[in-house]
């Protein structure tokens, strides 16, 4: 569960009450297959070794750019249901500042029922990307609070 000190962010909770409604895996699974049909298409410019995500079965990458003190990240994977959890996370955590997506726990993963869903190694690759996009917000927080010294 999400602490009640740190709410989630509101289009993550959203996110996360619509999975949270569907009570059986399939329903999750098309879930994720209609967040992988969302993605927008990542450029093959971006498809870099410093772009992938470590600790993936799959081929995973994310970008993140900063606009106006907002992330905004792009994402893609070779596997359909990965895709689906780079567009669920995407959607969640894209227009936050760097703070807002440095608080969010990944506790919420447990909260829309997928951990039970997902085999060991795609449960493990959310985790990855999720930390991967904490990072790169991580960053662009140190590189502004160190312009601001």
């Amino acid at each position: 569960m999400s602490s009640a000190a740190t709410p989630l962010p509101d289009k993550l909770q959203r996110i996360v009450e619509r999975f949270k409604r569907r009570s059986n895996p399939k329903q999750r699974y098309e879930q994720l297959l209609w967040y992988a049909k969302r993605l927008k298409e990542m450029p093959e410019q971006s498809k870099t070794e410093e772009n992938k995500v470590k600790g993936c079965v799959s081929q995973v990458y994310i970008t993140a750019d900063l606009e106006e003190g907002k992330v905004w990240y792009q994402g893609d994977s070779d596997a359909q249901l990965v895709k689906g959890l780079v567009g669920f996370l995407l959607e969640g955590l894209n227009g936050l500042t760097p703070e807002e997506i440095i608080s969010v726990s990944p506790d919420f993963i447990e909260e829309t029922g997928l951990k039970v869903s997902l085999t060991p190694s795609r449960a493990n690759g959310f985790y990855n990307i999720f930390q991967t996009m904490k990072k790169k917000a991580l960053g662009f927080q140190l590189a502004t609070s160190s312009q601001e010294d």
